[in-house]
């Protein structure tokens, strides 16, 4: 049932005029009266109809992207390759396409936030980057905001996220756990036997994946996992360099240390040598990803390289409508293993 400015009104106490002036901005009203208004607007989960030009489409031209971290280049490469596919002509009447990048900050509020703010804008797109948050309300609160985006004529599309069955969203998928299994598989081929391992934050579905394809290679082989050798912390090169620390305090005698990303696997580089440590002499280091820095480092970095600005481009033309959706509504997109400088086999 369509939620009506009259039910916001009913819910707030308030006359519909009230309602129609907070929401305009056009006309002062009590700080009170406002905050009373814009909470029956989410809870009844009002969306605005928007500019008198659109009123008669389904959708605006506004195009959302909702990224973790703008900073971080692995969000960054993503959001340039899908800007760059959703600009110039092509909107309603022929006119430009405007892109919104959101930073949520790893927020899972803010992430909500963002989407229900494009829904009220009745946008004609939105694309989410990055890995999910694996906390079960806020699933269920994402996934309903998916299901109303796309049933309001809204494109969703998920770059480098797990599928939300059910939502109508499109996924570009990320093979995580491969790519993690394949690295570690790579050090164990080299005589590795005693390898640290420094995780992202828990709550995110990345973390998990490439933490269970690293798992899973050491299973394969018959090494037997300690617990000393995983430590959690942010995708960053100072939890890089702190968990390298915290490693080595828990076993000095480790000789590989596998990084959850390429910003990570920089502070692992940094905290090692300022141990006295020889990388890769006396321990390798791989990260994750192929950021743009991880071959000009020395040594180069052994990573996993994920293909963020083809994925990226692809997400937009897929958001544009200029390309078909994969068949079953996902495809898995496959990292490369990069063998660099920065890994060889223990010494002694």
């Amino acid at each position: 049932m369509t939620v009506t400015l009259a039910d916001v009104a009913a819910r707030a106490q308030v006359s519909p005029a009230t309602v129609s002036r907070v929401l305009n901005g056009n006309y002062p009203v009590a700080a009170s009266t406002r905050e009373r208004v814009l909470k029956a607007v989410d809870e009844l989960d009002y969306v605005l109809n928007g500019p008198a030009s659109s009123l008669a489409a389904a959708t605006s031209d506004l195009v959302g992207i909702l990224v973790n971290d703008i900073a971080d280049p692995f969000f960054g490469i993503m959001a340039s390759a899908i800007q760059g596919e959703i600009g110039g002509p092509g909107g309603r009447a022929g006119g430009e396409r405007l892109a919104v990048v959101c930073n949520t900050g790893g927020s899972p509020e803010r992430e909500l936030t963002y989407l229900t703010l494009l829904q009220r804008q009745r946008a004609a797109a939105v694309v989410l980057t990055g890995g999910a948050i694996e906390d079960a309300p806020h699933r269920a609160a994402l996934d309903a905001k998916l299901r109303k985006l796309t049933e309001a004529g809204t494109r969703v599309v998920l770059c480098g996220r797990p599928q939300a069955p059910e939502t109508g969203a499109i996924a570009l998928t990320f093979d995580n756990r491969a790519g993690g299994q394949e690295l570690t598989e790579h050090l164990i081929g080299l005589g590795h036997r005693r390898l640290g391992y420094i995780a992202g934050p828990q709550e995110r579905s990345t973390t998990r994946h490439r933490l269970e394809g690293h798992r899973a290679a050491l299973a394969t082989h018959g090494i037997e996992e300690d617990a000393r050798w995983t430590v959690h912390g942010r995708y960053d090169r100072l939890s890089g360099y702190e968990a390298t620390l915290e490693l080595l305090r828990r076993d000095p005698s480790l000789t590989a240390v596998v990084a959850a990303n390429d910003s990570v696997a920089l502070g692992a580089c940094a905290a090692l040598r300022d141990t006295g440590r020889r990388i890769p002499d006396d321990v390798s280091v791989a990260g994750f990803d192929d950021l743009p820095f991880s071959i000009d480092v020395v040594p180069a970095l052994t990573t996993v390289r994920l293909p963020l600005a083809e994925a990226g481009a692809r997400a937009g033309r897929i958001a544009m409508g200029r390309e078909e959706a994969p068949p079953g509504g996902i495809a898995v997109v496959r990292g490369e293993l990069m063998v660099r400088g920065s890994v060889a086999g223990p010494r002694g």
